[in-house]
């Protein structure tokens, strides 16, 4: 039976923005049950109001000054709703948690899982390995080899090309029988949309060569690969499989893939089982399965970076001043830190390997990011982990590192338990082929559409968000976000969908958006989402007033129509053969 996520209390955007710091205790009118939700600068965390031991009901604790946690009225248990764990009696149980999920009108959604935890259906007891059985060959940034038996899989392969328009490039110089090993692989899979874990420049060179290789994708709202048809990349057997069920591969090898509790519409993770021992990927989810995930596998594998978003790097005036920029970058990499290593702790994985974040901003145009937007180390995550928790031995990969499962559990110090590369490998990249792939892009700068500022209008009607009260105004620019000569500079008023020549004297909110022009036109054209702009670090953002608009930007990067704009029936209303 597939996991199935279910809503089971909601508040008003109203309600959501009167919870208090700490814990708030709420019920639900309609069937009476009870939740707590706990709220502070950094999260919301939230569960069912019913004690683990015999279901008795929480209240606050009175005796806890920092408001994070609750009694059992049965029994006198303590909850910390912080961290989800008890802590009278001490290292007794995890409570489960609900998924906290922001709704299209900005309230709250909790949601229940079930079941929780998939993994436990069809237990295995974990047989002995034998030496190279198992073993895990590190590519670059998220792409993994692993090799089970005689199966070999492969995860999230780029390895060739940029991601996210022109914004992202490779950091690793991939081995260099990096595309002989993505060619063999007897299945492939791709964790969410992100062009750093779908990359249809990988791809197209995968599909002319397999193109009936095994694609294995999770059930997500919004597909994994919506865009295929239009991508040129002809892959002929790609597996949608719902969330929670193992995937049989053969009578030792089976999968589960998981959904993200904070992205449930595009992001997923992964628990490889081989024989009884599991390998856990949770790639980039925010919190993956909400929260719930199998403790003491024998590899947990996760991003570790941060930094893969255009906030705040690219926005300007008001507090963005390059201090404020630094200070804020330098929290958020701590804050991080900090929850990755406190996970780890946590689940007591034998082995913990951080990957999914070797990327660089290489083109000069974009030096600047490349110098503000600082990621984190690897190493110092493992560093830390290893301060916290000595018995997790920690793997910092190297591209064509590989990991032997068998020998790194028998004896973690064992010299052949992880190979790298000769040290005369060269491990960091320093051409890209950026004129390559930037005419693709700007070619559609001139594209026959732009000649008539009537697809403005077509194009944001095709896109359909209205009836919220934000106006953008959308400037084209050069590299250096000077305005593009002859460029597009409009209003757009999603309150009616209107076309302002300036601001309306009403009473909104209101973005500036500045674009590189090669970049908006090709997203413009192709209807691609907008996470080649933001993530892409391709736009310039002000706010007026500065707060995140939520529906906009989850509408334009996640639901934007399956189909493309229809421009041969544009150009037809604009009397243009498209043919010339």
């Amino acid at each position: 039976m597939a996991q199935e996520a279910k809503v089971i209390f909601t508040l008003t955007f109203k309600e959501a923005s009167e919870l208090k710091d700490g814990i708030n205790l709420k019920r639900n009118k309609e069937d009476g049950k009870c939740y707590i939700i706990y709220k502070d600068k950094e999260m919301l965390r939230a569960c069912k109001n019913q004690c683990k031991h015999q279901g008795g009901l929480f209240i606050k604790d009175i005796e806890d000054i920092n408001r994070r946690t609750v009694r059992c009225t049965k029994h006198y248990w303590k909850l910390d709703v912080a961290t989800m764990k008890y802590v009278n009696p001490p290292d007794s149980f995890h409570q489960e948690e609900l998924v906290v999920e922001m709704d299209e009108s900005g309230g709250i959604q909790l949601i229940e899982l079930s079941p929780p935890d998939p993994w436990l259906s069809d237990p295995r007891t974990p047989e002995e390995l034998q030496f190279g059985e198992v073993q895990i060959n590190y590519l670059t940034h998220a792409c993994t080899e692993l090799k089970l038996g005689s199966k070999r899989m492969l995860f999230d392969p780029w390895l060739t090309g940029p991601a996210f328009s022109r914004g992202w490039w490779l950091l690793h110089e991939p081995p260099e029988n990096c595309l002989e090993t993505l060619c063999r692989a007897d299945l492939i899979y791709i964790s969410h949309l992100h062009a750093d874990h779908l990359s249809y420049p990988t791809l197209k060179i995968l599909s002319e060569k397999r193109p009936d290789i095994p694609v294995f994708v999770g059930n997500t709202s919004r597909p994994v690969f919506w865009y295929l048809d239009r991508s040129g990349v002809n892959l002929t057997n790609i597996n949608v499989v719902p969330f929670g069920v193992w995937q049989e591969v053969d009578e030792h090898l089976r999968f589960m893939i998981l959904m993200d509790g904070v992205h449930p519409e595009m992001d997923t993770c992964i628990i490889v089982d081989y024989k009884g021992h599991m390998i856990l990927n949770t790639v980039d989810c925010t919190q993956p399965n909400g929260g719930i995930l199998p403790r003491n596998v024998d590899v947990m594998m996760s991003d570790f970076a941060g930094g893969a978003a255009g906030f705040p790097m690219t926005f300007t005036g008001g507090k963005y001043t390059e201090e404020w920029k630094a200070n804020f970058i330098k929290t958020e990499r701590r804050k991080l830190l900090n929850y990755k290593a406190q996970l780890v702790k946590s689940l007591q994985p034998r082995v913990y390997c951080p990957f999914a974040g070797y990327f660089v901003e290489a083109h000069p145009s974009d030096r600047y990011i490349m110098e503000t937007n600082l990621k984190n180390n690897p190493e110092e995550l493992n560093k830390l982990i290893n301060k916290l928790e000595p018995s997790i031995t920690t793997w910092t990969p190297k591209p064509g590192a590989v990991l032997d499962l068998a020998r790194i559990l028998k004896d973690p110090a064992d010299s052949k338990a992880i190979i790298n590369p000769p040290p005369s490998t060269k491990l960091y990249k320093d051409s890209w082929e950026f004129d390559l792939y930037l005419a693709e892009i700007n070619s559609a700068i001139d594209s026959q559409i732009f000649q008539h500022k009537e697809w403005i209008i077509f194009y944001y009607n095709w896109a359909g968000f209205r009836e919220y009260n934000l106006v953008i105004r959308m400037i084209e620019t050069d590299d250096n976000f000077d305005p593009w000569p002859g460029g597009y500079d409009y209003y757009v008023d999603f309150l009616d969908l209107s076309f302002p020549h300036e601001r309306p004297a009403r009473e909104h909110s209101y973005e500036e958006i500045k674009n590189r022009v090669g970049v908006i036109r090709h997203v413009v054209k192709h209807g691609i989402l907008w996470d080649d702009l933001y993530i892409g670090f391709q736009n310039r953002l002000s706010r007026d007033p500065d707060i995140y608009h939520h529906q906009f930007w989850n509408h334009f990067q996640t639901n934007l129509p399956l189909t493309s704009p229809d421009w041969d029936l544009f150009l037809d209303q604009m009397n243009v053969d498209p043919e010339k």
